[in-house]
């Protein structure tokens, strides 16, 4: 270990913050499930889509156009992101416009921008 990283050396186990930590943590399936939305945040596309609409819906088109991707690139993005419930779309017309899923989403854009900014 280099000088830097701190370690522990304790020959006591601290059965009681282990006791509160057990009962406390977030259940093992709840945890995975925050791993799969965290690796959707994790493409760079699917995130300048968030990105996009956090500021206004949009459709396809204007978003590949947007992004300088094909429809077919935005559409796939698209998918995943809806079937992660980060994104809907409603239908006007002929056209299928996209926006965040709700409130939820904005909020974790918003704490990530935050944080990257500190």
């Amino acid at each position: 270990m280099g000088r830097n990283e701190a370690s522990c050396d304790c020959a006591v186990i601290h059965e009681d913050i282990l006791q509160h930590v057990k009962d406390e943590m977030v259940p093992e399936n709840e945890l995975d499930s925050m791993t799969k939305l965290f690796k959707v945040f994790g493409d760079s596309t699917r995130i300048s889509i968030l990105a996009a609409l956090n500021c206004h819906e949009m459709c396809v088109c204007d978003l590949a156009v947007l992004l300088d991707m094909t429809k077919s690139a935005i559409s796939h993005q698209l998918r995943v992101l809806r079937e992660n419930n980060l994104v809907k779309f409603v239908k006007k017309g002929k056209h299928a416009y996209y926006s965040l899923a709700d409130d939820h989403v904005r909020e974790i854009l918003d704490v990530a921008l935050e944080h990257i900014n500190e």
